[in-house]
């Protein structure tokens, strides 16, 4: 039977900012930790990844704040992976393959990468020996070379408990964002006493990786807004198809088109308001929807739909079963 864990008790102060009170919180990493002590980890346990979409707030000036890219509270993608020393290496190069896997999955072939390491002029500023940090250092260097990125070594940008690899994406204006972020930590384990039985049978400390593959999440999707000038692939877009009836005859056939397609899991709507077929086209366009599937009476009579795809124009006709294999392939390979 394990001892009850003491609980962490977190300092509360109290502070007025913009007459909010605001109360301290600290980082998710104690919670997962807390999950790890909660009983004997051996060494074929690890390693152990634990991931939450965990909420961070921080105060930001009023005058900093800039839509979804710089707000006061986020959600990130937070994990924590508690493995042996030996492992260190592999487990920052599987983090590393999802990120590049993220990233290039929406769209992303542009991007930064830079090792944050501690200032050597001031030490004072982070915890942990010299020798924890050469080693945390290392491995993630080992990394990068074996993936054979380039990047830029940024001294005094490390967390105060350790170094990092941090990935910025290039948006639309070449303007560099924090997306995935890989840090050591040699130093929370010693901190919190986290550790695992050896093959020897006696205690030896963990090591923890911190990552973010998406980062903040409003962050990433205020950025992929701009990096696609909100044109999104089909597979992305919020709207994948409008359904656009010539006439009021045709509206009972257009919504049977959508709701094949429903049944098919895609994104569809009906545009059946009394405007002009030009009109409903065009602002379709403007919303950059992907694709718009027009019906008139030879359609109906065909059992067709004229297919439009933005910005290529009137592509021809087909049968609905025709474009939801079309539409299927382009989601299948997130085809951009």
């Amino acid at each position: 039977m394990q001892p009850p864990l003491k609980p962490i008790v977190y300092s509360k102060i109290l502070q007025r900012v913009e007459d909010q009170a605001y109360l301290l919180k600290p980082m998710n990493c104690p919670f997962h930790i807390l999950m790890y002590k909660s009983k004997t980890r051996s060494y074929r346990d690890l390693p152990i990844r634990w991931a939450e979409l965990g909420t961070v707030y921080r105060y930001e000036r009023s005058g900093v704040l800039h839509g979804m890219l710089r707000v006061r509270g986020f959600t990130q993608d937070d994990a924590h992976i508690f493995c042996r020393p030996d492992q260190l290496e592999e487990e920052i190069l599987e983090v590393l393959d999802l990120a590049e896997f993220m990233l290039t999955t929406f769209g992303y072939t542009e991007y930064e990468i830079e090792l944050s390491v501690r200032d050597p002029e001031a030490k004072e500023k982070y915890i942990g020996d010299d020798a924890v940090w050469e080693q945390a250092e290392a491995a993630l260097v080992r990394a990068l070379e074996q993936k054979g990125w380039s990047y830029s070594r940024q001294e005094g940008e490390a967390k105060f408990y350790g170094p990092a690899i941090d990935i910025k994406i290039l948006d639309a204006l070449g303007r560099g964002w924090q997306g995935p972020t890989i840090q050591v930590d040699f130093n929370e384990p010693e901190r919190f006493d986290v550790t695992y039985i050896g093959e020897d049978g006696e205690e030896h400390r963990a090591v923890m990786i911190h990552r973010t593959v998406l980062g903040a999440m409003e962050r990433f999707v205020g950025g992929l807004i701009e990096h696609y000038a909100g044109a999104f692939p089909a597979w992305l877009a919020p709207v994948q198809v409008v359904v656009i009836p010539i006439a009021d005859a045709q509206i009972p056939y257009a919504h049977r088109v959508a709701e094949r397609l429903l049944r098919e899991d895609f994104r569809v709507e009906v545009d059946d308001r009394n405007e002009r077929v030009g009109y409903k086209i065009r602002e379709a366009e403007v919303q950059k929807v992907p694709y718009m599937l027009v019906v008139g009476k030879r359609e109906v009579a065909d059992g067709t739909v004229s297919v439009r795809k933005r910005g290529e124009g009137d592509i021809g006709q087909m049968s609905s079963e025709e474009f939801c294999k079309r539409l299927r392939a382009e989601v299948e390979l997130k085809a951009l």
